[in-house]
């Protein structure tokens, strides 16, 4: 989880290679009208939020369903949409990629083909409620290369090298 331009995509690809699970980019799961609201420079609101994310949280649920692990890249924002993504399963960790505004600024200027535009950024730390520590997140910053982000993430998941036995997860 994280503001647009965080590194999530790219991250969270690195992690399910890692560990051999299953990936899904939430982008992914967004309907065209949608892509199309945020690439003219409008942010979602809630109620288009919600079909979103009941999607990403049945991809999650057919994961622990089928008793693979999974790893799924999104935004969840806020405490409301990551508690519909969790929805008390203990299975399911939050990673939250944590930087700065001026760095993340840098990184979606300089990339190219997202649908998000860097207006829509401000919008993005607006809306982020960073995790309470009930919630058990693990909370990384995203200077470091995407590789060594998501070998953090694994020590701090502590799975190691028995990570891909195809453990409960996503």
């Amino acid at each position: 989880m994280g503001v647009s331009g965080s590194g999530k995509s790219t991250v969270a690809a690195c992690l399910a290679a890692r560990l051999g699970w299953a990936f899904v980019d939430g982008d992914s799961l967004h309907t065209p009208d949608h892509v199309a609201k945020m690439r003219a420079g409008h942010p979602l609101d809630d109620a288009d939020r919600a079909p979103w994310l009941r999607a990403v949280a049945a991809w999650i649920g057919a994961r622990l369903a089928a008793g693979e692990a999974g790893v799924v890249a999104c935004s969840a924002l806020r405490r409301a949409y990551r508690d519909t993504l969790v929805a008390g399963r203990s299975e399911v960790r939050l990673v939250h990629l944590d930087g700065s505004r001026a760095l993340i600024a840098e990184r979606i200027a300089g990339r190219h083909g997202h649908f998000m535009p860097a207006q829509l950024l401000d919008s993005q730390f607006a809306a982020l409620e960073p995790p309470e520590p009930e919630e058990d997140a693990i909370v990384v910053g995203i200077a470091d290369p995407p590789d060594a982000i998501a070998e953090a993430v694994v020590a701090r998941l502590g799975l190691g090298a028995a990570a891909t036995d195809g453990g409960r997860g996503a």
